[in-house]
Order: C-alpha cells, then sequence, then structure tokens
C-alpha cells in the first residue's frame, strides 16, 4: 500500500517553478508498459498545454489542488466549451474522450492533478498536437496563452 501526501505536491511545485515548461511530474506507475499510466502534475500559472488530443484513448484528471480552466475545440480551433474546474468550481474532474482536442490553462496555481490513461504509453501515438496552437518554445505562445485565458465559447485564434 502506498500513501502520497500533501508534502509531495508542496515538492512539485517547488521543482515546477524551476522548471522551464513550469511543471513537474510524478509517476505512480512504474514503467512506461503498465496497463495504466497514473501521474501527478503540479504547474505553475504560466504553464503551457499545446492544445492536443488522444485519438486511441480517453484522458481523466482528477485535480488535487487549484483551480484550471479546461477548453475543448473543433477541428479548426473554435473554442466548443469551457469549463472551470477544482477549488470552488463545484467540479473536480474531466474524462476527456478520445478524439477530442483540448487544453487546459492553470488558473490558481499550483494546479495540482492526478491524470489517469491506458497503457501502455507510447510516444509515437500518445498524442497528436493541434496544427492550430503554437508548439512550446515558440515566441507566439505568449500571445496564445493570452488568447486562452479570456477566449469564449465560438472563439477562433487569430495572431
Amino acid at each position: 500500500m502506498r500513501f502520497f501526501e500533501d508534502s509531495l505536491i508542496d515538492q512539485l511545485a517547488a521543482k515546477a517553478a524551476e522548471s522551464p515548461r513550469q511543471r513537474a511530474h510524478f509517476n505512480v506507475h512504474e514503467s512506461a508498459s503498465d496497463p495504466v499510466q497514473r501521474f501527478i502534475v503540479v504547474t505553475q500559472r504560466e504553464s503551457y498545454f499545446r492544445p492536443h488530443m488522444h485519438r486511441t484513448k480517453s484522458e481523466l484528471a482528477l485535480v488535487l489542488r487549484g483551480r484550471m480552466d479546461l477548453l475543448t475545440f473543433d477541428e479548426t480551433g473554435r473554442v466548443l466549451a469551457r469549463h472551470a474546474l477544482g477549488e470552488g468550481t463545484g467540479q473536480f474532474a474531466y474524462e476527456a474522450t478520445q478524439g477530442t482536442w483540448h487544453t487546459l490553462i492553470p488558473v490558481v496555481a499550483p494546479l495540482a492533478f492526478l491524470e489517469v490513461k491506458q497503457g501502455p504509453y507510447d510516444a509515437a501515438t500518445a498524442s497528436d498536437f493541434a496544427p492550430w496552437a503554437p508548439a512550446e518554445g515558440d515566441a507566439s505562445v505568449i500571445h496564445f496563452q493570452q488568447w486562452l485565458r479570456t477566449a469564449r465559447v465560438g472563439s477562433l485564434y487569430s495572431d
């Protein structure tokens, strides 16, 4: 039996603050070949999750600390829905079914969530990144993140 203490989130938050990606992970599962992938993700507010989808698997995420906005999109990048999850929202989890374009935006940090996906992990098929969203490290990410923070249902990004 394993137990996970609040101090783990505190430690991951400190690592995330020092990371260029502004996030840190803790794998609960033992290896990429495990049939269920379980990990804790802790982010700072500026962490960027490029919109993506999983073609063959769903994704379940449960907020442990903080608050996020989850956005879903159509294939052109138009916002289909915006959901607040975590502290003070009345919702604590989401499941993104396969083929759903989505991203999350940390609102109250540190944001900590437990993510669960079917394994085994295969980097080649894990995620498809949206061609209409900038890649991590691209100069336009900051502008895109600003848009994500205020985008409303029906909005379409234009740089």
